[in-house]
């Protein structure tokens, strides 16, 4: 549940898979047009700063029988590695000194442990890997002196990401961790907060989102080491993309009237069961790729679903997706893919089937965010391949080679008998 801000991720390996690639979105006008993005300027190297959880319930084992600590130590070893060296990655730690129950130090308790900087593997995984959970979970203060520690000694220019891993809901306010997003936010700075969330407990979820939505960053619910070392990676590569942020839009109740979206992530915000549509202009050679991902930002009833259609502009369906949800996670996505047969106007249609109890908030609507990639269409097959393709020359030999071995059996089974016979 969150307010988006990314790059083709997503959903999160979703998008990945998708392998979604494209221009930056151009700013949507009033009347549903698109801006070129030729004067979008080049942007200097993002900066990204992990900010770890240490506090004493980190040591809960409730993510497959690992402790969270472990999970998020394993995860991050596993980020570190895949990363390139160029990337500027810092670490930050809450809770990781301080044992006691003075609460005026425990709140004081978060450290600077990697500088934001060229990627030190070594120095990183060694930080992590002596971590053990310890003391309070000042996030707000945490959040101040990461934002501080992006800026310091970075391009003014750059986009900063902050990627927040924690179990537990600040226990040290004030600062409110909510208030000081809005601050940081406020500030124009060009920095995201994205929080991963390793409990399903409520209170923690709305703060998260919260801190998240304040910045225009992303909440994930984490249940399991798996998905914590895939949303994790997700996050921190997507900080090199030098895309210009998403671009808001409003689709519309059918095709006719609908904005065109060029490539790039686009955001809305979407009501209970209501659908919205897109156009996406398509040039002959190329295949259309969109992903959709929807914020369950509220109380929903179980067992929901997001549908992604691709139509054409007389309403012949080119291809469908659908994700569905059974309320465990605050994340809804799924993917299309056209087979690049044609050009011309594609109709995009997103439709949820969310419903809850009297009394939840029905505005605004759902944050939706919507990622689209046009590249080259695969070269059809032709010749004996094609055959192959659609199955008819596959069972044509199949049946050539059925009567060949009949005819060896037989005249084997003949001259056995020919050579027994003879006296």
């Amino acid at each position: 549940m969150t307010i988006f801000k990314k790059a083709a991720a997503g959903t999160a390996s979703l998008l990945a898979a998708l392998a979604l690639v494209g221009g930056v979105p151009a700013a949507a006008h009033a009347d549903g047009s698109s801006a070129g993005n030729s004067d979008f300027p080049q942007q200097a190297q993002p900066r990204v700063e992990l900010v770890l959880d240490v506090s004493g319930s980190m040591r809960a084992a409730d993510l497959g029988g690992m402790t969270r600590i472990a999970a998020a130590q394993r995860a991050l070893g596993e980020v570190v590695d895949a990363l390139p060296d160029e990337d500027q990655v810092g670490l930050r730690t809450l809770g990781a000194t301080y044992p006691g129950r003075d609460k005026a130090r425990g709140c004081k308790d978060s450290q600077q442990v990697v500088p934001v900087g060229p990627l030190d593997r070594t120095e990183i995984k060694t930080a992590v890997a002596t971590l053990r959970p310890t003391g309070w979970t000042p996030i707000g203060l945490a959040l101040t002196k990461a934002a501080a520690d992006l800026k310091a000694g970075g391009d003014d220019t750059a986009t900063r990401r902050i990627v927040l891993i924690t179990d537990g809901e600040d226990d040290c306010a004030p600062p409110n961790p909510c208030d000081v997003a809005r601050a940081l936010a406020a500030e124009g700075t060009h920095l995201t907060v994205d929080t991963l969330g390793l409990t399903l407990d409520d209170k923690v979820r709305r703060q998260l989102t919260c801190i998240a939505e304040a910045t225009g960053g992303t909440y994930t619910a984490i249940t399991s080491e798996d998905q914590l070392t895939k949303r994790l990676t997700q996050l921190v590569k997507r900080k090199a993309d030098p895309l210009a942020p998403p671009a808001a839009t409003t689709g519309s109740a059918d095709c006719t009237n609908a904005p065109t979206v060029t490539p790039g992530v686009w955001t809305d915000r979407e009501g209970f069961q209501e659908t919205r549509w897109y156009k996406v202009e398509v040039s002959a050679g190329q295949e259309l790729r969109a992903a959709v991902s929807l914020a369950v930002d509220r109380q929903v009833h179980p067992n929901y679903a997001v549908t992604l259609r691709a139509t054409s502009t007389v309403g012949r369906e080119l291809a469908r997706s659908v994700g569905a949800g059974t309320g465990r996670s605050d994340l809804v996505s799924t993917g299309l893919r056209t087979d690049g047969s044609g050009a011309g106007t594609v109709c995009l249609a997103v439709a949820n089937a969310f419903s809850a109890d009297a009394g939840v908030r029905t505005t605004p609507g759902f944050p939706v965010e919507l990622s689209v990639a046009l590249v080259p269409a695969a070269v059809a097959p032709s010749g004996f391949t094609s055959g192959l393709g659609t199955g008819w020359v596959l069972v044509g030999v199949l049946a050539a080679l059925g009567l060949v071995a009949g005819l060896l059996i037989g005249w084997l089974a003949r001259f056995r008998v020919a050579i027994w016979r003879e006296p």
